[in-house]
């Protein structure tokens, strides 16, 4: 499971903004299922993440693609303002304190931004 699944082009994700995709994800079993993901960008850096709040297992953007707090500093959930470190998906504030959002493992590979991984289905 070492492929690589092009997200978009680095240049798709401006510094200090994070941006939203929905991925079709394969299983072992033949089903596949759409896969909401965010993807955070600082400097050169990206971080990619499951748009889904580990509090109600929901998605962060209740408002479509609006995934960060007023400021732009932290991922807040639309739902009860809890808020995330944008590198790291850690929760500071609300009631998951203490939980994450679950991580992806993400590689930029020639200006294009990729997923590995994960098994996704052939579009």
């Amino acid at each position: 499971m070492d492929d690589l699944f092009v997200i978009c082009r680095t240049g798709h994700i401006e510094d200090g903004q994070a941006h939203g995709f929905v991925l079709m994800r394969a299983y072992d079993n033949g089903d596949t299922k759409p896969w909401p993901i965010l993807i955070t960008r600082k400097g050169n850096n990206f971080f990619g993440f499951e748009n889904s709040c580990p509090h109600e297992n929901m998605r962060l953007d209740t408002t479509q693609g609006v995934f960060l707090d007023e400021d732009g500093n932290f991922l807040t959930c639309g739902r009860h303002r809890a808020q995330f470190d944008i590198d790291t998906g850690h929760c500071f504030i609300g009631p998951c304190q203490g939980a994450k959002l679950t991580p992806l493992s993400l590689v930029v590979d020639d200006g294009d931004l990729c997923i590995t991984g994960v098994m996704l289905a052939d579009e």
